[in-house]
């Protein structure tokens, strides 16, 4: 009489069993055999949106209060460019870096979209300071610059769409987007009219939105250190969803995954 002959399962079968759709409920073991041949090597990482929140608030403080009238000169930006291209810039474009290292789409958007903008900003102002970008063609407040209300009317409608995300994950973050996208909205109209009212709105709400990032960025970073909510953020947790009938599957196989977190 002939011996049955049972097959051990290879690591492609597995996965294929395990996948949506497949026979994994029907063949026990298989799930377990997909888990086994996953290795996985964590890298933790802190919340980059800490060090970007911060870098934003910085140059968008110091600009926006300088666009709003509270201090300087026309020649000012020639000594905030540095300032403004290292932490505005280049601190938060890595942190937007980081973010994507984190699965953070939405901050990885904002931080890596607003630090290229301050880079850019900063990177003109200094070719200005040394004369080689044409004084004629340098924004100034009060003077018509099509050019460079098309820098903030990009940043408008960006980051108005980051907003609308920002409302499935985190109050705080979408208000501080949609004062953000407002005051890029006036600052664009300012530049495009020209208008000096709309230049002053503008840069009161930059500067309304870099006190809503310190203040983000100040309760994540005393979360990270207390262990604990100190200053509430309004998260909106996933489990608190409804089911519709738009829920997609994620990218990623959470249950092969062990340990690694989706986020900040």
């Amino acid at each position: 009489m002939a011996s049955e002959r049972t097959e051990a399962a290879t690591p492609a079968q597995g996965a294929a069993a395990a996948a949506p759709g497949g026979r994994g409920a029907d063949m026990p073991g298989e799930h377990a055999l997909w888990e086994d041949r996953t290795r996985i090597a964590l890298q933790p990482v802190a919340a980059p949106s800490i060090l970007g929140l911060f870098g934003f608030a910085g140059a968008t403080m110091m600009v926006g209060a300088w666009q709003a009238g509270w201090y300087g000169e026309p020649g000012t930006p020639l000594v905030l460019w540095p300032f403004v291209l290292t932490f505005g810039g280049l601190a938060q474009f890595l942190a937007g870096m980081w973010a994507y290292r984190a699965r953070d789409g939405l901050a990885t958007a904002v931080h890596g979209m607003w630090g290229a903008f301050w880079i850019a900003y900063g990177l003109m102002f200094m070719l200005i300071g040394m004369g080689a970008f044409p004084l004629e063609a340098a924004p100034v407040l009060g003077s018509v610059s099509e050019g460079f209300a098309f820098w903030w009317i990009a940043l408008a409608v960006i980051t108005g769409l980051c907003a609308m995300a920002a409302l499935g994950a985190n109050l705080v973050l979408a208000l501080l987007l949609m004062v953000l996208a407002a005051g890029a909205g006036f600052t664009a109209a300012g530049f495009w009219t020209p208008s000096d009212w709309a230049l002053d709105a503008g840069g009161w709400l930059l500067v309304a939105s870099a006190v809503l990032a310190l203040y983000l960025a100040a309760a994540m970073m005393f979360e990270n250190t207390y262990g604990r909510t100190i200053l509430p953020t309004f998260k909106v947790h996933a489990a608190g969803k409804a089911a519709g009938r738009g829920r997609t599957r994620p990218l990623e196989y959470r249950h092969g995954e062990p340990g690694v977190k989706i986020g900040q």
